[in-house]
């Protein structure tokens, strides 16, 4: 018989208990719709063994609003309304190539001056919301204290936004041809023209710098914790060859070292009279997604002030007949938004409205590879991976 408290045989019994791994059954755990930490009403339903994650099904279509069918009933200037909402956390953004879109079917040329206050104002849609990414991650992975400062930061530039369209979160501010004269405009400076409220440059160039003020901060803030440091790095981890085969775009897709920006490949925008550098991660975590887009602020900023100092001067508007009705034809135009691509393919078939409309949101493809990242991967890294993700949504339930 063996004694349990013979001091030799302690040694071999603790030896044996950690050779020991008990099996259990897998165990189904349904995570929303109602969860607090998925940025929208999304469920996933998830297969564990402990707090090992073997299998990861994302469950879409809670809060599906159909807004490429909408889009076939209305008017070209009305979609503008519609797509502000797919990505309601940059609603500037989604109006810019469904737009450009519709006026290149019509063969129009947009003003100088229009494209540049799109791009300024497209610019700091992307800078709000990376703010809103950069304060709600931290939250998700235990981080209380950059939220406040990134709300703070980003209601500056929401207070911007608002002085030009009248909106905050869905401008409608777009119009084939152009833009609408900005809601606060006024007898101004010499700089600034009617079209702009007064001091709107001079603001800017304040924010700007804060912008890039705020990007150092969270640099030592949550970039240089210990904590936030583990919860991240060598975490998610997605190879250039699985982000390309699932079709992920934007600082996803960037964080894994692919140098790929449509901004420098499309001509939506004029970026190609601007200098600014394309952020890259190096080994596509947690921690690189999160890197890259802190980064992006900072090379947004500097296109914002940059295209304040070549301002050009001229109208606002094209001419457009006042009955908008699209020749027959079709076209794909994408742009860079802060997601990813955001893609509209339009159908005219010379009414007043398309006759169909399909629009390529990056949340959807994004969150696509979730599976894939997950299957693994330890329980409490679940909310740190899809969090980094920074999807929303409206841009996968469109």
């Amino acid at each position: 018989m063996v004694n349990a408290l013979d001091p030799q045989n302690i040694n071999s019994f603790s030896e044996a208990s950690v050779s020991v791994e008990i099996e259990t059954e897998d165990m189904t755990l349904n995570i929303g719709p109602q969860h607090p930490s998925t940025h929208g009403v999304l469920r996933l339903v998830a297969k564990v063994d402990g707090e090992k994650v073997h299998d990861v099904r994302p469950v879409l279509g809670y809060m599906h609003r159909g807004y490429e069918k909408l889009a076939e009933v209305r008017t070209y200037p009305q979609i503008t309304t519609l797509v502000n909402r797919i990505d309601w956390v940059a609603g500037f953004s989604n109006e810019i190539p469904f737009i450009t879109g519709a006026e290149r079917l019509m063969e129009i040329e947009v003003p100088e001056r229009a494209k540049y206050i799109r791009l300024i104002l497209t610019e700091m849609a992307r800078i709000s919301s990376h703010f809103v990414f950069i304060g709600a991650y931290a939250l998700e992975v235990g981080a209380l204290t950059p939220i406040f400062y990134a709300m703070e930061d980003r209601e500056r530039i929401l207070d911007l936004i608002e002085s030009v369209t009248g909106g905050r979160f869905h401008p409608n501010f777009n119009r084939i041809g152009g833009v609408k004269p900005a809601a606060g405009a006024g007898p101004t400076t010499k700089k600034d023209i009617q079209d702009l409220p007064a001091g709107f440059y001079r603001d800017t160039k304040v924010a700007m710098q804060k912008v890039i003020e705020a990007a150092n901060q969270f640099q030592n803030l949550i970039g240089g914790n210990e904590v936030f440091k583990k919860r991240t790095k060598n975490v998610g981890v997605l190879t250039v060859e699985t982000a390309e085969a699932f079709g992920v775009s934007g600082p996803i897709l960037r964080a894994s070292g692919v140098k790929s920006d449509l901004r420098t490949q499309t001509d939506y925008l004029p970026y190609d009279q601007f200098e600014y550098d394309i952020p890259v991660g190096e080994n596509g975590d947690c921690y690189d997604r999160w890197d890259v887009r802190v980064k992006e602020m900072v090379e947004s900023a500097k296109i914002v002030l940059q295209a304040i100092d070549s301002m050009p001067s001229g109208p606002l508007q094209a001419k457009v007949p006042k009955v908008i009705k699209v020749p027959k034809g079709r076209t794909y135009v994408r742009a860079e938004n802060p997601k990813g691509e955001m893609g509209y393919y339009i159908v005219s078939d010379g009414g007043l409205g398309p006759y169909r409309l399909k629009v390529r949101t990056a949340s959807f493809s994004n969150i696509s590879i979730l599976p894939n990242m997950l299957e693994g991967a330890l329980l409490p890294d679940l909310i740190a991976i899809m969090g980094s993700l920074d999807f929303v949504l409206g841009d996968v339930d469109r």
